[in-house]
């Protein structure tokens, strides 16, 4: 296991960055969900294995992240996004040749709006959450009548994305992420039990078009799964704002499976 030093990055790129002292070929992002936390637990899981791993706090933000692991002299790069980092990791594939891998966590499959406030402090109407060259990508829109529903005491908004995509069901094919145009070698991990956005559906969609235009991904999956996923050693906490679903053990054995997948992309025996 690799020791690394943590270096604290300010300016157009910000975050957490670990350098291994005996490190491989791979530099890595490491994007949270919409929590928009610095996951350095996290990225300190892919350095003890040799790569270099930005942690990356991207809400907000204009530097070019990947610009910074090249600059560090990783010539491999991966994205490892959960939930809208995922969303955010898929997309950047599509757009940049030099992403190598993605390992897409809970992921979506569509574009989506913003999830709170922007820097200007309004939340609503809502707008796209990316833009690209300054245009605002399409995005699915939300349906504010929708009603909440509840899972073990907190709202579960499962319901919510799967009413939108049947509602502006017109839409999807124009806010569909077009995977397709990606090099990357994609690992897709998702649960079945999902409480929050139904990411095994999306999943299955994202590895079906890939599918459609004959380029390969791997879809790994755990039905009683939820929208966390533990890698090994993780014990990140619940939301105490909205519902996970799965358990601890299913969440804790697929983020076993997917590590030995990132692993082996990466190019290290798990």
């Amino acid at each position: 296991m690799a020791s690394c030093i943590q270096i604290d990055l300010s300016g157009n790129v910000q975050g957490i960055l670990l350098e291994p002292d005996r490190r491989t070929e791979w530099g890595i992002l490491v994007l949270a969900g919409s929590s928009g936390r610095v996951d350095v637990p996290r990225a300190s899981l892919f350095a003890s294995i040799g790569v270099t791993s930005l942690a990356l706090r991207w809400f907000g933000g204009e530097g070019q992240a990947i610009d910074e692991l090249e600059k560090r002299g990783c010539k491999l790069i991966a994205i490892a996004g959960t939930s809208k980092g995922a969303e955010a990791a898929l997309l950047v594939a599509t757009r940049d040749e030099r992403v190598d891998a993605v390992f897409a966590m809970s992921p979506t499959s569509v574009v989506w709006g913003n999830i709170g406030p922007g820097r200007d402090g309004i939340a609503w109407p809502e707008r796209s959450s990316w833009t690209w060259k300054s245009e605002p990508l399409p995005f699915v829109p939300t349906d504010p009548s929708w009603t909440k529903e509840y899972a073990n005491g907190l709202v579960s908004y499962r319901s919510l994305f799967e009413h939108c995509l049947q509602r502006f069901a017109k839409s999807i094919p124009a806010v569909t992420i077009p995977v397709e145009q990606s090099r990357a070698n994609i690992v897709l991990i998702a649960g079945g039990s999902d409480a929050l956005w139904p990411s095994e559906s999306f999943a299955r969609s994202v590895l079906h078009r890939r599918q459609m235009f004959a380029k390969e991904a791997e879809l790994i999956c755990d039905p009683e799964a939820g929208h966390r996923i533990l890698l090994p050693a993780e014990t990140t906490p619940r939301s105490s704002l909205h519902a996970h679903g799965g358990s601890d053990e299913a969440d804790t054995r697929l983020g076993r499976a997917a590590w030995v997948a990132f692993a082996n992309i990466l190019g290290r025996l798990a």
